[in-house]
Protein backbone atom coordinates (compact mmCIF):
# COMPACT_ATOMS: atom_id res chain seq x y z
CA UNK A 1 0.00 0.00 0.00
CA UNK A 2 1.84 3.64 -1.50
CA UNK A 3 0.19 6.69 -0.22
CA UNK A 4 0.81 10.55 0.58
CA UNK A 5 0.40 12.45 3.77
CA UNK A 6 1.85 15.51 5.67
CA UNK A 7 4.69 15.84 8.40
CA UNK A 8 4.17 18.72 10.93
CA UNK A 9 5.20 19.57 14.53
CA UNK A 10 4.37 22.23 16.82
CA UNK A 11 7.41 22.92 18.45
CA UNK A 12 8.64 19.49 17.87
CA UNK A 13 5.29 17.26 18.97
CA UNK A 14 5.05 16.18 15.66
CA UNK A 15 2.71 14.19 13.32
CA UNK A 16 1.92 12.43 10.63
CA UNK A 17 -1.42 13.63 8.58
CA UNK A 18 -3.89 11.69 7.04
CA UNK A 19 -6.34 13.58 4.10
CA UNK A 20 -9.60 11.13 3.82
CA UNK A 21 -11.59 13.48 2.26
CA UNK A 22 -10.95 12.69 -1.24
CA UNK A 23 -9.38 8.75 -0.76
CA UNK A 24 -9.79 6.66 1.97
CA UNK A 25 -6.94 5.14 3.94
CA UNK A 26 -8.02 2.77 6.06
CA UNK A 27 -5.01 1.20 8.42
CA UNK A 28 -5.11 -1.17 11.46
CA UNK A 29 -3.72 -0.94 14.53
CA UNK A 30 -0.71 -2.32 13.55
CA UNK A 31 -0.17 -0.26 10.50
CA UNK A 32 -0.87 2.79 12.79
CA UNK A 33 1.82 1.55 15.20
CA UNK A 34 4.58 1.00 12.64
CA UNK A 35 4.08 4.47 11.07
CA UNK A 36 4.32 6.33 14.41
CA UNK A 37 8.29 4.21 15.21
CA UNK A 38 10.75 5.94 15.00
CA UNK A 39 12.55 3.19 13.48
CA UNK A 40 10.30 3.64 10.41
CA UNK A 41 8.81 7.43 9.63
CA UNK A 42 7.60 8.16 13.65
CA UNK A 43 5.35 10.75 15.03
CA UNK A 44 4.14 11.27 18.35
CA UNK A 45 0.60 11.59 17.03
CA UNK A 46 -1.51 10.07 13.61
CA UNK A 47 -4.15 12.35 12.51
CA UNK A 48 -7.28 11.70 10.03
CA UNK A 49 -8.80 14.59 8.29
CA UNK A 50 -12.13 13.67 7.07
CA UNK A 51 -14.73 15.50 5.33
CA UNK A 52 -17.18 17.38 7.72
CA UNK A 53 -20.68 19.26 6.16
CA UNK A 54 -20.76 21.16 9.71
CA UNK A 55 -16.80 22.16 9.59
CA UNK A 56 -14.18 22.99 7.59
CA UNK A 57 -13.55 19.18 8.34
CA UNK A 58 -13.16 16.43 11.06
CA UNK A 59 -10.16 15.29 12.89
CA UNK A 60 -9.43 11.99 14.43
CA UNK A 61 -6.25 11.68 16.72
CA UNK A 62 -4.45 8.22 17.34
CA UNK A 63 -1.76 8.18 19.95
CA UNK A 64 1.69 6.34 18.78
CA UNK A 65 0.24 3.01 20.86
CA UNK A 66 -2.73 2.93 18.06
CA UNK A 67 -5.48 4.25 20.81
CA UNK A 68 -7.71 6.84 19.91
CA UNK A 69 -7.64 10.29 21.72
CA UNK A 70 -10.28 12.75 22.44
CA UNK A 71 -8.08 15.99 21.49
CA UNK A 72 -4.50 17.12 20.47
CA UNK A 73 -4.16 20.92 20.41
CA UNK A 74 -1.29 21.34 18.41
CA UNK A 75 -2.20 18.73 16.21
CA UNK A 76 -5.37 20.81 15.59
CA UNK A 77 -3.14 24.37 15.12
CA UNK A 78 -1.13 22.27 12.90
CA UNK A 79 -3.94 21.15 10.41
CA UNK A 80 -5.06 24.73 10.65
CA UNK A 81 -2.67 26.15 9.29
CA UNK A 82 -2.60 23.26 6.27
CA UNK A 83 -6.61 23.41 5.74
CA UNK A 84 -5.78 27.67 5.70
CA UNK A 85 -3.81 27.43 2.97
CA UNK A 86 -6.01 25.48 0.97
CA UNK A 87 -9.07 27.73 1.40
CA UNK A 88 -7.13 30.61 1.42
CA UNK A 89 -8.86 31.55 5.17
CA UNK A 90 -7.03 32.64 8.48
CA UNK A 91 -10.08 31.16 9.69
CA UNK A 92 -10.88 27.27 10.35
CA UNK A 93 -13.61 25.01 12.35
CA UNK A 94 -12.35 21.42 12.74
CA UNK A 95 -14.65 19.21 14.55
CA UNK A 96 -13.28 16.50 16.68
CA UNK A 97 -14.62 14.34 19.57
CA UNK A 98 -14.33 16.62 22.09
CA UNK A 99 -15.89 19.43 20.17
CA UNK A 100 -15.63 21.72 17.26
CA UNK A 101 -12.44 23.67 18.08
CA UNK A 102 -12.18 27.27 16.66
CA UNK A 103 -8.33 27.80 15.00
CA UNK A 104 -7.18 30.78 13.85
CA UNK A 105 -4.17 31.78 11.69
CA UNK A 106 -2.69 34.87 13.92
CA UNK A 107 0.57 35.42 11.58
CA UNK A 108 3.62 33.39 9.63
CA UNK A 109 3.28 29.98 11.12
CA UNK A 110 1.59 31.76 14.69
CA UNK A 111 -1.90 29.59 15.19
CA UNK A 112 -4.52 30.12 17.78
CA UNK A 113 -6.96 27.30 18.85
CA UNK A 114 -9.87 27.84 21.14
CA UNK A 115 -9.84 24.34 23.01
CA UNK A 116 -12.79 25.22 24.96
CA UNK A 117 -14.05 24.74 28.74
CA UNK A 118 -11.63 22.54 31.30
CA UNK A 119 -14.10 20.00 32.64
CA UNK A 120 -13.50 19.21 36.38
CA UNK A 121 -15.39 16.74 38.05
CA UNK A 122 -14.43 13.28 39.49
CA UNK A 123 -16.68 11.20 36.55
CA UNK A 124 -16.07 13.56 33.73
CA UNK A 125 -12.13 13.32 33.66
CA UNK A 126 -12.89 10.23 34.54
CA UNK A 127 -11.51 9.03 37.72
CA UNK A 128 -12.95 5.80 39.44
CA UNK A 129 -13.78 7.27 42.68
CA UNK A 130 -15.22 10.72 44.11
CA UNK A 131 -12.28 12.32 45.11
CA UNK A 132 -11.36 16.27 44.90
CA UNK A 133 -10.15 16.75 41.53
CA UNK A 134 -8.34 19.91 42.43
CA UNK A 135 -5.66 18.04 44.81
CA UNK A 136 -5.66 14.25 44.15
CA UNK A 137 -3.30 13.50 47.54
CA UNK A 138 -1.25 11.64 45.22
CA UNK A 139 2.11 10.61 46.05
CA UNK A 140 5.31 11.23 43.25
CA UNK A 141 8.61 10.77 44.28
CA UNK A 142 11.93 13.34 43.37
CA UNK A 143 15.29 11.88 42.47
CA UNK A 144 16.20 12.04 46.39
CA UNK A 145 13.69 9.75 47.36
CA UNK A 146 11.56 13.00 48.63
CA UNK A 147 8.13 12.23 48.37
CA UNK A 148 5.62 15.21 46.73
CA UNK A 149 1.71 15.02 47.21
CA UNK A 150 -0.44 17.02 45.38
CA UNK A 151 -1.55 16.54 41.45
CA UNK A 152 -4.59 18.36 39.83
CA UNK A 153 -7.05 16.40 37.37
CA UNK A 154 -8.59 18.42 34.69
CA UNK A 155 -9.67 16.98 31.21
CA UNK A 156 -9.09 19.41 28.18
CA UNK A 157 -10.59 16.55 25.35
CA UNK A 158 -8.33 13.90 27.45
CA UNK A 159 -7.21 13.00 31.55
CA UNK A 160 -4.41 15.18 32.80
CA UNK A 161 -3.06 14.81 35.94
CA UNK A 162 -0.54 18.08 36.85
CA UNK A 163 1.93 18.19 39.92
CA UNK A 164 3.16 21.46 40.32
CA UNK A 165 6.63 20.99 42.40
CA UNK A 166 9.46 23.38 43.19
CA UNK A 167 12.14 22.12 40.79
CA UNK A 168 10.97 20.10 37.95
CA UNK A 169 14.64 18.99 37.55
CA UNK A 170 14.33 17.15 40.87
CA UNK A 171 11.98 14.49 39.29
CA UNK A 172 12.04 12.39 36.76
CA UNK A 173 9.40 12.43 33.88
CA UNK A 174 10.16 9.08 32.68
CA UNK A 175 9.88 7.42 35.81
CA UNK A 176 7.06 8.85 37.28
CA UNK A 177 5.20 9.33 34.07
CA UNK A 178 4.28 6.06 33.22
CA UNK A 179 3.51 4.91 37.09
CA UNK A 180 0.63 7.65 37.10
CA UNK A 181 -0.86 7.35 33.35
CA UNK A 182 -1.58 3.52 34.44
CA UNK A 183 -2.38 4.44 38.01
CA UNK A 184 -5.93 2.50 39.02
CA UNK A 185 -7.33 6.23 39.62
CA UNK A 186 -7.74 7.05 35.52
CA UNK A 187 -9.87 4.02 34.25
CA UNK A 188 -8.75 5.90 30.87
CA UNK A 189 -4.92 6.53 31.94
CA UNK A 190 -4.01 10.18 31.39
CA UNK A 191 -1.16 12.86 30.64
CA UNK A 192 0.80 13.66 33.28
CA UNK A 193 2.45 16.68 34.06
CA UNK A 194 5.48 18.04 36.64
CA UNK A 195 5.20 21.57 36.46
CA UNK A 196 7.30 24.77 37.92
CA UNK A 197 6.04 28.41 38.37
CA UNK A 198 8.40 30.59 37.17
CA UNK A 199 5.91 33.81 37.83
CA UNK A 200 2.42 34.16 37.85
CA UNK A 201 2.91 34.45 33.91
CA UNK A 202 5.19 31.63 33.53
CA UNK A 203 5.41 28.00 34.39
CA UNK A 204 8.12 25.43 33.24
CA UNK A 205 6.81 21.82 32.32
CA UNK A 206 7.82 18.19 31.36
CA UNK A 207 5.40 15.82 30.46
CA UNK A 208 4.76 12.61 29.71
CA UNK A 209 1.94 11.78 27.20
CA UNK A 210 -0.68 9.06 27.54
CA UNK A 211 0.26 6.68 25.25
CA UNK A 212 2.77 8.33 23.42
CA UNK A 213 5.09 8.67 26.29
CA UNK A 214 7.78 11.45 26.41
CA UNK A 215 7.00 14.47 24.41
CA UNK A 216 9.03 17.68 23.48
CA UNK A 217 5.34 19.69 23.52
CA UNK A 218 1.69 18.97 24.25
CA UNK A 219 -0.58 21.17 23.74
CA UNK A 220 -3.23 19.84 25.98
CA UNK A 221 -1.60 20.00 28.83
CA UNK A 222 -0.38 23.61 28.38
CA UNK A 223 -3.85 24.44 28.69
CA UNK A 224 -4.48 21.98 31.34
CA UNK A 225 -1.36 23.23 33.24
CA UNK A 226 -2.21 26.91 32.98
CA UNK A 227 -6.03 26.06 33.85
CA UNK A 228 -4.97 24.28 36.85
CA UNK A 229 -2.49 27.03 37.86
CA UNK A 230 -5.06 29.65 37.26
CA UNK A 231 -7.55 27.28 39.57
CA UNK A 232 -4.87 27.14 42.86
CA UNK A 233 -4.42 30.65 42.20
CA UNK A 234 -0.56 30.30 41.44
CA UNK A 235 -0.94 32.10 37.50
CA UNK A 236 -2.67 34.84 36.07
CA UNK A 237 -5.06 34.59 33.04
CA UNK A 238 -2.76 34.44 30.52
CA UNK A 239 0.24 32.34 31.03
CA UNK A 240 3.24 30.81 29.18
CA UNK A 241 3.79 27.33 29.21
CA UNK A 242 7.30 26.75 29.17
CA UNK A 243 8.87 23.07 26.96
CA UNK A 244 12.28 22.49 26.36
CA UNK A 245 11.66 23.95 22.48
CA UNK A 246 9.99 26.45 23.14
CA UNK A 247 6.66 28.08 24.68
CA UNK A 248 2.86 28.11 24.20
CA UNK A 249 0.46 31.01 25.36
CA UNK A 250 -2.79 29.95 27.26
CA UNK A 251 -5.51 32.32 27.87
CA UNK A 252 -8.18 31.97 29.83
CA UNK A 253 -11.05 34.00 29.25
CA UNK A 254 -13.99 35.73 30.78
CA UNK A 255 -16.28 32.18 30.30
CA UNK A 256 -13.58 30.61 31.25
CA UNK A 257 -12.68 29.34 27.76
CA UNK A 258 -9.03 27.89 27.01
CA UNK A 259 -7.21 29.49 24.09
CA UNK A 260 -4.00 28.35 22.61
CA UNK A 261 -1.35 29.83 20.70
CA UNK A 262 2.03 29.36 19.75
CA UNK A 263 4.15 28.42 16.53
CA UNK A 264 3.79 25.54 14.31
CA UNK A 265 6.28 23.73 11.14
CA UNK A 266 6.55 24.00 7.96
CA UNK A 267 4.18 21.54 5.96
CA UNK A 268 6.07 18.60 4.44
CA UNK A 269 4.89 15.98 2.20
CA UNK A 270 5.97 12.50 2.59
CA UNK A 271 5.00 9.35 0.79
CA UNK A 272 4.04 6.26 3.27
CA UNK A 273 4.59 2.76 1.90
CA UNK A 274 3.17 -0.32 3.81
Amino acid sequence: MDFKAFKMDGLGNDFVIIDNRQKITNLTKEQMVKICDRNFIGCDQLIFIESDSSADASLRFFNSDGGESGACGNGTRCVADLISKEKNSNSIVLNTLSGKLKSQILEKKIVMTEIGKAKLKWNEIPLSQKIDTKNLNMKIIDTDNNEHLGGTAINVGNPHIIFFVKKIKDFNIETVGPEIENHELFPEKCNVTIAQIINKNLIKVKVWERGAGLTKACGTAACATAYAGKLNNLTENKTDIEFSTGKLSILIDEYNSIHMKGPVSDIKEIKIKL
